[in-house]
């Protein structure tokens, strides 16, 4: 019984904690739900690899409130998405936007495959191309004299 409390106690301690604190959320459902979903496409700018959602990070949690103020405010999700861009750039975006400015970053997978296949191609086409020699008589005893 022990052992099994000891497990449950280590398992409770090593599960990470939700970073959004009850005091954060919105009473109303629909509005948290708006809330949480934003707050999922967000990029914490300390944990870079993290949304505001999932971040620990003192400004993860004054941009979740910011979200939750915009939204009270009866902005709609792209005007808090636009403003906290106009404020942060669109690094700030988990999900970055298709503009002439990351056109290339969209692009780039896309050029990588092509470039690859294009190479695999040509490869493959040099390959046929060349027909096999023959072997030389020399050759020919010298391999029978190696499988002997």
């Amino acid at each position: 019984m022990r052992r099994l409390l000891a497990i449950l106690a280590l398992v409770a301690l090593v599960t990470p904690a939700p970073a959004l604190t009850p005091d954060e959320q919105l009473s109303d459902p629909a509005l948290e739900a708006r809330a949480r979903a934003i707050s999922a496409g967000l990029r914490c700018l300390v944990c870079q690899n993290q949304s505001i959602d999932d971040s620990d990070a003192p400004l993860a949690k004054d941009l979740r409130h910011l979200v939750r103020e915009q939204i009270t405010a009866g902005k709609s999700d792209p005007e808090i998405l636009d403003f906290v861009v106009a404020r942060y750039g669109e690094f700030v975006l988990l999900r970055p936007r298709l503009t002439a400015e990351t056109i290339i970053l969209w692009a780039t997978p896309f050029a990588v495959l092509l470039v690859a296949g294009a190479a695999l191609l040509v490869r493959r086409r040099n390959r046929e191309a060349v027909p096999e020699a023959p072997l030389s008589e020399a050759e020919r005893q010298a391999l029978d004299r190696a499988l002997e």
